[in-house]
């Protein structure tokens, strides 16, 4: 696999750091988690084949394992709030001077510093600052509504970082030398928003079919202002995506549904006929239950999809044939690889014997007994894995 024989020591935290240490095991790295004495109350869900061991943090000696465990790897994930590991005398000054070939990879909601810094937050705050928020929802008066979580906390966060941490990764073969990524999800999000920030300010053609009203979200091409780039309910209560953006695919879309291409013309999106063409077409796929309709424009190229549960997308024909939900029915990692695919096991990887693991990553045997006797280190209970 792409990443074998790197090692990332993944420190603990809330979804975005596992996720992040999760797309590096998936494509073949070495994670060993490292979570504090008696595990966390909230599950983590993001652990297969990564190997965990607890470790006391809050003693000297707990820190010293780290270190250790560190001088040996490729990889440092923080998940911290900025600060934490400073504290927990685990900085990247003092890690990083007993290996200078590791990554330091840090992964923050708004940064390691600035004014919200040590602040606490969610995706929808990183979202909020980021001006990303506002772009997002229905026209107003309606209240912006956050994409769930994926934006910010996976997109804008576990994403960019890892990709900052195989750039580092790349760039090290030249250098010999690691280096510290500050990925956060303020940014990370800004960042994906690029080519709208380019696009809503720009006086091109294109630039003003995209955003005819971008001072109102919901009323533009590409945030459901537009009719032949909508989601449209059918007879059952479900649903069909509609995004027939270009003229072609718009004149097959009319054709499939006896629309007369000159009368509903796309037009302007604040115009009269536009907004015939929303009744029409809320009409038309009413009329239908989503499944038939799904029958009618499969393989057409009018850009019209079913609209499926998240479940039901599992065993949609197209991501069957790709096969591309694993067999517990979680999402196979993207992107593929052709010479070196990823190889996600099934599970959490156990450490059968905790004394030889520990010598096995570099600490003398004489301080592994040590360690283990004083309960600094220990692994976690079946139940937890």
């Amino acid at each position: 696999m792409a990443l074998k024989n790197i090692r990332v020591i993944e420190m603990v935290g809330l979804a975005p750091g596992p996720f992040c240490g999760q797309i590096l095991r998936d494509f073949g790295a070495e994670v060993i988690r490292i979570e504090k004495i008696g595990g966390s109350i909230i599950k983590d869900f993001l652990t297969r084949g990564k190997q965990t061991l607890q470790v006391d943090l809050k003693s000297p000696q707990g820190a010293k394992v780290v270190e250790k465990l560190c001088s040996k790897a490729d990889v440092l994930l923080d998940p911290f709030r900025a600060g934490v590991m400073e504290r927990l005398g685990l900085g990247p000054e003092s890690v990083t001077q007993l290996n200078k070939r590791l990554i330091y990879a840090r992964l923050t909601g708004y940064g390691q510093y600035g004014p919200l810094s040590k602040t606490a937050g969610h995706d929808l705050n990183y979202l909020a600052i980021s001006g990303v928020l506002s772009l997002l929802g229905s026209p107003k008066p309606a209240l912006p509504q956050g994409p769930v979580n994926f934006l910010a906390d996976f997109a804008g966060g576990s994403l960019t970082c890892a990709l900052g941490i195989c750039m580092a990764l790349l760039e090290r073969n030249q250098s010999g030398l690691g280096q510290v990524i500050d990925a956060n999800m303020t940014e990370g999000s800004r960042y994906l928003s690029t080519y709208m920030h380019f696009t809503r300010n720009d006086d091109s053609p294109i630039a003003s079919l995209l955003w005819p009203q971008k001072s109102q979200r919901g009323r533009n091409l590409l945030d459901g202002g537009a009719a032949f780039y909508s989601v449209y309910e059918t007879k059952d209560g479900k649903y069909m995506a509609v995004a027939a953006i270009e003229p072609q695919f718009f004149d097959e879309l009319c054709k499939i549904l006896e629309i007369d291409r000159n009368k509903f013309s796309p037009g302007l999106l604040d115009s009269d006929d536009h907004g015939a063409l929303r009744k029409e077409l809320t009409r038309i796929f009413k009329s239908k239950t989503r499944d038939e309709w799904s029958k009618i424009f499969h393989q057409k190229d009018a850009c019209v999809t079913p609209v499926l549960d998240y479940e039901e997308a599992c065993e949609y024909d197209h991501n069957k044939v790709r096969q591309a939900s694993l067999l517990d029915g979680s999402p196979i990692p993207a992107p593929r690889l052709t010479r070196t695919p990823s190889s996600p096991p099934d599970r959490e990887s156990s450490i059968p014997d905790l004394h030889q693991f520990l010598i096995e990553k570099g600490i003398d045997p004489a301080e592994c007994d040590q360690f283990i006797t004083q309960g600094v280190v220990k692994l976690p209970s079946k139940s937890n894995l």
